[in-house]
C-alpha cells in the first residue's frame, strides 16, 4: 500500500511551511512573513505514530489570483486537494476569520475529503479564547497549535491519523520484489522496462514526459516474482507544472514509497544532474534499496569511457555504498545484469541482524572511536540494535540525542556496514533518549 498523503492547505502566510518543518523534524520549506514565499510543492515522507505518511505543503490559496504566477498556484493547490486522503486546512488566530478563509472553507465543503482544521499561531492565552470563534467556518472542531512553538501538535495528528486506516511500518509479508524505475524524463526508463519484459508494454517516445502514470508489471525471474514500476520522469519542483505533471510527480513519489529497490535511470550524455542527486534523496529518505544504472552509454566514445567512470564515482563518493552498471536500454547490452544486481541488493536489504551482533559491533566501533566531546559532555550509547519492524533500521539509546552530530553518526554508518554489508542499501540511524542512562553495565560507551 501507498502512504497516505496528507495535504496542508491555507491562504498565503498563516504557517503552513513551518507546520511541515515541524512535522518533518528539519527545516525543508523556506519560511518568510511574506505571503506567497512557497509556490512550488514540498513533499515530505514522515512516520508518527508508527503510520507513514506522505506530508505536501502548499502555496497560498486565492480566489482570485491577480498573477499568472499565482493562479498556477491556485491551481496546484487545487491538484494537491485532489490526490490528498486528509487535508489540514489552516487558519491563522491572530487575523482571526477573513474572507479568504472562508472563501477556501467553502471550496472545501464541495468536496468529499477529511477536513481537520488547524487554527496556527495559538501562543497565549487570549488567542486561546479566540479558537472557538472559527467554529463558523463550518469545518468542524478547531484545533489550536502553534507550529513555530511545537505546541498542539499531537492532538492535530491524532485528528489527522483518525480518518487514516492504519498501514504499520514492517517487513513486507510477501516474496515479491518490487522494483520501480525512476529518473529524470526521457532518461529512457520506458525503453528500459520494454527491455526487461521483452515487449513494448510502456509507450516509448523521444518527447520528453511520455509516461504519466507508475505502470505496474509483474515478471517471473529465476523462480522469482518481480513488480516492476515505471514512473514518470521527475522535474525540478520549478519545473512541475499544475496538474498532470503535479499528478505524475506525486505518483512517482508513491511508486518509490511501494518498491523495495529504486532503479535509478541516469542519461549518459548528461552525466549526473543535480535533479538526479535530488532524487536520489528521495530514495533514500523512504529508506530503500537503491541501484544507479547510467543509460545510453553505447554513446560514450570508448576512449572516454574510463574518465567517465572516475569522474562519476568522484561526484557519488559520499554514496559510496550504491551499485553501479553502466548500460544500454535501446540497445541491450548489459540490461541482462540489471535484475540480478537489484535482487542481490533486495537481499541486502532482508538482512536481519541478532541484538548481541549489533551491540558488539557498535561497541568495538565505539572503542576505536570515542564520540567527540559537546562542552563538558560526551555521547554515551547505551544500547544498540536492528529495528525489527523497520528493514535496514537502527534504533541507539543514548544518553542525549543532541549530543551525535552528523559526521559521527556517519562514521557508525561506515562500520555497520563495514561489518555486515548492505549494499545499495539505504540505513536508517535513529537516536532515542534511553530510559537505563544509570545501566553502567549496559553502556557500549562511557
Amino acid at each position: 500500500m501507498t502512504k497516505p498523503v496528507v495535504a496542508i492547505v491555507g491562504r498565503p502566510n498563516v504557517g503552513k511551511s513551518t507546520l511541515l518543518n515541524r512535522l518533518a523534524g528539519r527545516r525543508l520549506a523556506v519560511i518568510s512573513d511574506s505571503p506567497g514565499t512557497t509556490r512550488d510543492r514540498i513533499f515530505v515522507s514522515t512516520s508518527w505514530q508508527g503510520q507513514e505518511l506522505t506530508i505536501v505543503d502548499t502555496g497560498g490559496w486565492q480566489l482570485e489570483p491577480p498573477s499568472l504566477l499565482e493562479q498556477k498556484v491556485k491551481h496546484q493547490v487545487e491538484v494537491a486537494i485532489a490526490q490528498a486522503d486528509v487535508i489540514i486546512f489552516m487558519v491563522d488566530a491572530r487575523d482571526g476569520i477573513i474572507a479568504a478563509d472562508e472563501e477556501l472553507a467553502d471550496m472545501l465543503r464541495t468536496i468529499n475529503k477529511p477536513i481537520v482544521l488547524a487554527v496556527n499561531k495559538v501562543d497565549s492565552g487570549h488567542q486561546v479564547n479566540q479558537v472557538a470563534d472559527f467554529y463558523r467556518l463550518g469545518m468542524g472542531t478547531p484545533l489550536a497549535i502553534s507550529a513555530y512553538h511545537n505546541l498542539g501538535i499531537d492532538e492535530l495528528m491524532e485528528a489527522v491519523l483518525a480518518f487514516i486506516t492504519p498501514v504499520l511500518s514492517s517487513v513486507t509479508g510477501s516474496e515479491d520484489i518490487k522494483l520501480a524505475i525512476i529518473g529524470r524524463p526521457n532518461t529512457g526508463k520506458s525503453t528500459l522496462l520494454n527491455a526487461l519484459i521483452g515487449y513494448e508494454r510502456a509507450i516509448v517516445h523521444e518527447a520528453p514526459g511520455t509516461t504519466r502514470d507508475a505502470i505496474d508489471t509483474t515478471i517471473n525471474w529465476n523462480n522469482k516474482t518481480i513488480l516492476l514500476i515505471d514512473t514518470a520522469g521527475i522535474k525540478r519542483r520549478g519545473r512541475v507544472d499544475a496538474g498532470i505533471d503535479y499528478y505524475s510527480l506525486i505518483r512517482a513519489l508513491q511508486a518509490i514509497n511501494r518498491c523495495d529497490v529504486a532503479l535509478l535511470l541516469l542519461d549518459a550524455a548528461e552525466f549526473i544532474t543535480a535533479q538526479d542527486l535530488h532524487i536520489a534523496s528521495y530514495v533514500v529518505e523512504a529508506g530503500k534499496g537503491i541501484v544507479l544504472l547510467v543509460n545510453k552509454w553505447d554513446i560514450i566514445p570508448q576512449a572516454q569511457k574510463e574518465e567517465f567512470k572516475q569522474r562519476l564515482e568522484k561526484r557519488i563518493k559520499f554514496m559510496y555504498y550504491i551499485p553501479m552498471l553502466y548500460l544500454s536500454a535501446k540497445s541491450g547490452e548489459m540490461v541482462d545484469c540489471v535484475l540480478p544486481l537489484a535482487c542481490q541488493v533486495w537481499q541486502e536489504r532482508q538482512k536481519r541482524l541478532s541484538d548481541s551482533a549489533v551491540n558488539e559491533a557498535i561497541k568495538e566501533a565505539v572503542d576505536s572511536h570515542l564520540p567527540p566531546r559537546v562542552g563538558t559532555r560526551r555521547l554515551q550509547i547505551i544500547r544498540a540494535y536492528q529495528d525489527k519492524s523497520r528493514p535496514a533500521s537502527f534504533v541507539f539509546q543514548v544518553n542525549d540525542p543532541k549530543l551525535i552530530y552528523s559526521p559521527y553518526q556517519r562514521y557508525l554508518e561506515k562500520k555497520l556496514r563495514s561489518k555486515f554489508g548492505f549494499r545499495g542499501v539505504s540505513l536508517q540511524l535513529n537516536f532515542t533518549r534511553s530510559s537505563h542512562k544509570s545501566n553502567k553495565k549496559a553502556e557500549v560507551a562511557k
